[in-house]
């Protein structure tokens, strides 16, 4: 029998090629491991990158409530008018004198003139002065330390801002009036101590009438007017006008 050797080259050869086929096999399968890997991580970062950019949106449940407008009457204050001035009916002109003659007296007093003591009438008595005719006009809270015009008309700011402010409108939605321009006069003096009195109102409802005296009353103190260096009362004319439409 003959004995046949392989010699080592041919075999290297040979498992040489085998070597070659498993090396690409390997590579290959390595390639679509390390593919398959990839087109993983890909989706899945595609996906966290998705949801990240989801914004949801809660819907509008806020329910909005429309007040049907309520009719308020506008109140203003208009320029002041002469208030409650009688009416001057002329008279009978001719003006008969009746002539006392010798008209004998019983028991006269006979008068000291040395011992009267003589009154001054015009210390004593203060007159009213109107608003516009005061030389300084009494001072409303808040307007201090003013000239005599910007006083004035500080006043008339601050009273018109209080009526405004404190003037219950509602009365006459309660009073059913009508629309249109509606007045109330309103007259009132402030002493020479800047209290108000003597107030004088006049409207055709008593409702109105009654709002005005409380607002009135709730005036704050005054500084009193001064006329000659002296302090006077000062009388004052307020209409208030109301504006419905």
């Amino acid at each position: 029998m003959r004995n046949t050797k392989k010699l080592p080259r041919k075999q290297l050869e040979k498992f040489s090629n085998i070597f070659t086929q498993l090396g690409l096999v390997l590579v290959l399968f390595i390639i679509f491991i390390t593919l398959e890997h990839q087109t993983e991580e890909k989706i899945v970062a595609d996906f966290e990158t998705t949801k990240r950019e989801v914004v949801y949106v809660e819907p509008d449940t806020e329910v909005v409530f429309t007040k049907e407008p309520k009719v308020v009457p506008k109140i203003e204050i208009v320029k002041a008018v002469p208030f409650l001035v009688d009416e001057v009916v002329k008279g009978d002109n001719n003006i008969i004198e009746n002539i006392i003659d010798n008209v004998k007296v019983e028991n006269p007093v006979l008068i000291d003139i040395e011992n009267v003591v003589e009154v001054n009438v015009e210390e004593k008595f203060v007159e009213d002065v109107d608003f516009i005719n005061i030389q300084n006009a009494p001072i409303f809270k808040g307007c201090d330390n003013l000239s005599k015009e910007e006083n004035k008309v500080c006043f008339e700011k601050k009273m018109k801002q209080f009526v405004q402010r404190n003037f219950d409108v509602e009365l006459a939605n309660e009073i059913g009036l009508h629309a249109g321009k509606h007045k109330i006069y309103t007259q009132f003096v402030i002493d020479d101590k800047g209290e108000i009195v003597d107030v004088k109102i006049r409207t055709a409802y008593k409702k109105l009438e009654k709002e005005a005296l409380r607002v009135i009353k709730k005036l704050p103190k005054f500084k009193p007017g001064i006329q000659n260096s002296r302090t006077v009362k000062v009388r004052y004319n307020l209409p208030i006008a109301f504006s419905l439409e």
